[in-house]
C-alpha cells in the first residue's frame, strides 16, 4: 500500500505550509509531509511555497526581500503565520519524514545545516525540480538524502535521478505510468506521484501503486487506502 504525503501540510483542507496543516497531516495517520524552504532578506528559513508572499497571505511582495518580522506580521489564512523551518522540523520529529523542496539557489547550504544540527538526517529528504540543488546537498554530506522531482518526466527520469544519486523520484500524477512503477521497484527508488486531489485521479494512482502518493487531500487518499 503506498504512503501517503501531506503536500504542504495538507492544502486542500487547511491554509498551506502551516503548522495546523502539518499537524492535521500528521494527525490523519500520514507517514511524510511535504513543505518548501525558501531564505527571507535577513538569512531566516521561512516555509511558504511562491517566491511572493501574495497567493497564499494578505500581503505583497518578493519573500527574498522581506525580512522574518515582516514576514511573520502577515496572515496566511485563519490567523496563521508563516513558519519558519526550525518549527516544522520540531513538528515532524520522530512523526514523520519531511519532503523539503529547496525554493532558490541559495537554499541548499543553510537548510542542510539545519537539519544536521537537528541530528534529522535520517528524517528529511531534501526535493528539487533543479538538479544543481540536489548535487550541493549531495556534496554537503553524502549522507543526506535527495529526491528528484519531475513535472513532464524524460523516459529516462529514474535513471537520471539514480546518477544524481536520488534516493527518492516524484513524478506528476498525470504522467505517472505503470511502466515508470516497475522499472521504479526493479532499480530499488521510491518513486511518489504527485500530486491527485480528485477522487478518481487518486483511485488511479492507487491502482498504479507507486511507492506513495503526495496529495493537497490527503484525507481523500486515507479513505480511499482503507486507513
Amino acid at each position: 500500500m503506498p504512503y501517503v504525503v501531506g503536500h504542504r501540510g495538507a492544502a486542500g483542507v487547511q491554509p498551506e505550509n502551516t503548522i495546523e496543516g502539518f499537524e492535521y497531516a500528521i494527525g490523519l495517520g500520514c507517514e511524510y509531509v511535504e513543505t518548501d524552504a525558501h531564505l527571507s532578506a535577513d538569512g531566516h528559513l521561512v516555509i511558504i511555497h511562491d517566491d511572493t508572499v501574495d497567493r497564499t497571505t494578505n500581503g505583497s511582495g518578493r519573500v527574498g526581500e522581506m525580512t522574518l518580522a515582516q514576514l511573520r506580521a502577515l496572515d496566511t489564512g485563519q490567523g496563521r503565520q508563516i513558519p519558519m523551518l526550525q518549527e516544522v522540523l520540531d513538528v515532524v520529529r520522530g512523526r514523520a519524514i519531511l519532503l523539503c523542496e529547496l525554493k532558490g539557489s541559495f537554499t541548499p547550504d543553510p537548510v542542510a545545516r539545519l537539519v544536521m544540527a537537528n541530528r534529522m538526517q535520517e528524517q528529511v529528504i531534501f526535493t528539487s525540480f533543479h538538479f544543481g540543488r540536489l548535487a550541493r546537498i549531495a556534496q554537503i554530506d553524502a549522507r543526506l538524502q535527495i529526491g528528484a522531482t519531475f513535472g513532464d518526466p524524460p523516459a529516462d527520469a529514474l535513471e537520471e535521478a539514480l546518477a544524481l544519486g536520488a534516493q527518492t523520484v516524484g513524478i506528476h500524477y498525470p504522467k505517472m505510468t505503470e511502466e515508470f512503477v516497475v522499472r521504479a521497484r526493479r532499480l530499488g527508488i521510491n518513486l511518489r506521484a504527485w500530486n491527485p486531489d480528485e477522487e478518481a485521479d487518486i483511485q488511479r494512482m492507487i491502482d498504479l501503486n507507486p511507492t506513495g502518493i503526495s496529495s493537497n487531500r490527503p484525507d481523500r487518499v486515507m479513505k480511499l487506502l482503507g486507513a
